[in-house]
């Protein structure tokens, strides 16, 4: 043999050996991660988390690339037929590489189409790739075809068509389900030809986009019939494809918005919840924790979609009404209100796209603050005009962030105070506009404390609703409160600052915090006196879970956010426990207390409850913080609890100056909401409609209704003559000690030392 002929013989060897260990040095993970056989055997799309209410409605979905699967025949043949005609027409004929593709591919130059399967086109998505230079692309089409192999080997084709579809990208849209939805609010398996062909079209590129595009992708659509019609598989006779191309391009578009839809700050709030989740629990399939945005998991929360809306419809009809009277308020007094507080705006500037936009093109910070003082045409949330709350205006940017912080904010949650599970959660007023969620941040919470500080003088000190109250001057920052005393139970009925003042010398300020933390407040509590007033600055979550140890004799229960999990399949993962109920206080304090609490809706500061139409009996603590900046309404019927609180942003803008506090503030959403959920029967409410009275109470006259309304009324003529501010305004501003007076502070220091003194009822006064 020549040595030519040996040299050329040597060199095809070496080729074939090199191209065999580049296959299998790709194989092996040496040019970048490849997918492992168990994956491969479940390569299904990475799938959104869906978010399900209690009562079975989809409330929105988790994803990085937001995908629902279908199954091979919940997809119309239609669509199959335009993907092969269009894509691959022998992909039937292949195992995943297309060698006569191939093949045209080299000998024309790529000008007849690229050699892709669809297989090695569902490889590509598998593995992220598609971008690079020449040595890359060629690197990534070794990997592709490997890929395509195994997917071959371990799927059949109408598997492979599925798993395509799945992760197929339609712009921002992913998947042929959500695809279908988006552009012709059908399912997949009910596409008429000439939509699945204008679907197929736009997979080309998103230049063929029905909407932005509509001539484009006409043409598209028609090139696409035309290939149904031409292909060796006959999809389509040349006259129906004729008929079907003079049809004009009609689309039914209505574009997926996950931002909205059932209680987007609920479950922008679950996030962090399920993440925990995920992090403790591996995925069998992977070995690997779940991935909340890939894996396709089934939330079951406890929602209710119908309470949900009424919560929402409460806020709508009710905050409008306040803001009008903050309005007028803010045209006398409004530009006094912002001196001060020039760098609350300044800092929120800084959040803007408009800054972060002018910073990164280099723009001079001086030159980035006088482009705020410019007026420019733009939207600014509104509560009239239109439902959508958008307005067009002409306004500097300036005065739109001054705008928006003079918006009345609001939260709102209910819950079953036995199971814990949250029915409603109403985080802002329109989480388009508004992200930060209220339901989980601190604010002060003002008089809504004191039932925790009175439940302790029950339980520690043996309080009774008649047990009576004394009053006198109190003088806190430089404001003097000239209050009467009276019953417990008037007290708390007027919300007397006097009493709470009292009782947290009776108490004691470490024993009020130690049993706040019992009943599941984790908030920090300064360790001062105030707190008896709400200086304490505590999230509406824990301060619905203090209160259902009222309604739930004496059983203190935490917020549940979900009943379960389920994968993609249905199988169930995690089932939350039926209840984390711990007792905190016996069931006849626990009524003792909801009796008092009566008292505040029949007679005291929330007395506008009563204009709803609530056929049970119901309880709750209205709340207002200094300078009127809160305002609170937490309250609850035998079987359900829930709590609202409204507020500017910045806490230093008030809501307004009337002294009516948390009740016209808050207490109207609460009324509302109650109202809605008991009037519907749907909802099953109803059934228990009083509050069920211990047995070892039933004989004492205290709580005789006829005997407690005359309890319940029992006060001092001098009734919380206030300087400033109303009989529910705690006065203590946002310091505790140091705002008050050196002879209050003595005072307090020797009742606290003194020892208790008799008990008195109102007959001995």
């Amino acid at each position: 043999m020549k040595r030519s002929v040996q040299i050329l013989w040597r060199l095809f060897f070496i080729g074939c050996g090199t191209v065999l260990l580049i296959f299998v040095a790709a194989n092996f993970g040496l040019f970048g991660k490849m997918p492992s056989v168990q994956q491969l055997e479940n390569p299904e799309a990475d799938l959104a988390s869906e978010i399900i209410s209690a009562d079975g409605v989809l409330m929105g979905k988790y994803y990085s690339e937001n995908r629902s699967e279908v199954k091979y025949n919940e997809i119309s043949p239609n669509v199959v037929h335009a993907l092969i005609a269009t894509e691959d027409e022998r992909f039937y004929d292949h195992s995943g590489i297309d060698l006569q593709a191939l093949g045209r591919v080299v000998f024309t130059v790529g000008t007849q189409g690229g050699g892709s399967t669809l297989t090695q086109q569902l490889a590509k998505m598998i593995l992220g790739q598609g971008k690079g230079n020449v040595l890359v692309r060629g690197i990534q089409k070794l990997k592709e075809w490997i890929v395509a192999v195994k997917l071959e080997r371990n799927f059949t084709k109408e598997e492979i068509i599925a798993l395509y579809l799945n992760r197929a990208p339609w712009g921002n849209v992913y998947g042929i389900r959500n695809a279908s939805r988006t552009y012709f609010q059908k399912e997949p398996i009910d596409l008429k030809i000439e939509e699945a062909a204008v679907l197929i079209g736009m997979l080309k590129g998103f230049i063929y986009e029905p909407i932005r595009h509509p001539k484009s992708a006409l043409l598209r659509r028609n090139v696409v019939i035309n290939q149904m019609a031409l292909s060796k598989q006959k999809y389509l006779t040349q006259a129906q494809a004729d008929q079907l191309k003079s049809k004009p391009l009609i689309t039914s578009f209505k574009k997926i918005d996950e931002n909205v839809g059932i209680a987007p700050y609920y479950r922008s709030a679950l996030v962090s919840v399920l993440k925990q989740w995920c992090k403790s629990h591996n995925n069998p399939k992977t070995d690997e924790p779940y991935d909340l945005f890939r894996d396709g998991l089934k939330i079951y929360t406890t929602i209710d979609s119908r309470m949900q809306s009424y919560a929402e419809r409460a806020v709508e009809e009710h905050m409008p009404v306040i803001q009008q009277k903050l309005n007028v308020f803010f045209k006398s007094k409004g530009d006094k209100l912002w001196e001060g507080h020039d760098n609350v705006i300044e800092s929120a500037m800084k959040f803007t796209d408009r800054w972060k936009t002018m910073q990164e093109e280099g723009v001079d910070t001086a030159e980035i603050k006088k482009s705020f003082y410019v007026p420019v045409k733009m939207k600014i949330f509104s509560w009239w005009g239109n439902k959508s709350h958008e307005k067009d205006t002409i306004m500097t940017p300036f005065d739109s962030i001054k705008y928006h912080k003079q918006l009345l904010q609001t939260s709102f949650a209910a819950m079953d105070p036995k199971t814990g599970e949250i029915k409603a959660w109403v985080g802002g007023i329109n989480y388009k506009w508004f992200k930060f969620d209220h339901v989980t941040a601190s604010r002060q919470v003002g008089s809504t404390f004191k039932p925790l500080l009175y439940t302790l003088a029950v339980t520690d000190a043996g309080y009774t609703p008649q047990t009576y109250i004394p009053g006198g001057p109190l003088t806190l920052g430089g404001k003097t409160i000239s209050t009467g005393g009276g019953t417990m139970a008037y007290c708390l009925a007027k919300s007397l600052n006097g009493a709470a003042w009292h009782l947290m010398a009776v108490i004691g300020v470490r024993r009020t915090i130690e049993f706040a933390q019992q009943c599941g407040i984790i908030a920090k509590l300064p360790p001062y006196p105030s707190i008896a007033l709400g200086t304490a600055e505590i999230p509406m979550l824990q301060m619905l879970q203090a209160y259902t140890m009222f309604p739930n004799k004496g059983y203190n229960t935490p917020p549940v956010f979900f009943t379960r999990i389920e994968d993609k399949d249905g199988n169930l993962l995690y089932e939350f426990p039926i209840s984390q109920s711990k007792e905190v206080i016996g069931e006849t304090d626990a009524y003792t207390m909801v009796k008092l609490m009566q008292g505040v809706v029949e007679f005291g500061t929330a007395r506008r409850i009563n204009s709803y139409n609530i056929p049970v009996q119901k309880a709750g603590k209205t709340g207002t913080t200094n300078a009127n900046t809160d305002g609170w309404f937490i309250g609850y019927t035998p079987e359900l609890l829930a709590g609202t609180w409204v507020g500017c942003e910045d806490p230093f803008i008030p809501i307004y100056t009337s002294n009516s506090g948390g009740a016209e503030m808050s207490a109207p959403k609460w009324g509302l909401f109650m109202s809605n959920v008991y009037a519907d029967k749907r909802l099953n409410y109803g059934k228990i409609p009083e509050f069920e009275q211990p047995a070892e109470l039933k004989n004492n006259p205290i709580y005789a209704e006829s005997n407690f309304a005359n309890i319940a009324n029992s006060g001092d003529s001098l009734d919380a003559e206030i300087s400033n501010g109303g009989a529910d305004d705690f006065l203590g501003a946002d310091v505790a000690d140091p705002m008050i007076d050196d002879k209050t502070k003595k005072d307090l220091k020797d009742t606290a030392t003194k020892k208790k003194a008799p008990l008195k009822k109102v007959s001995d006064y």
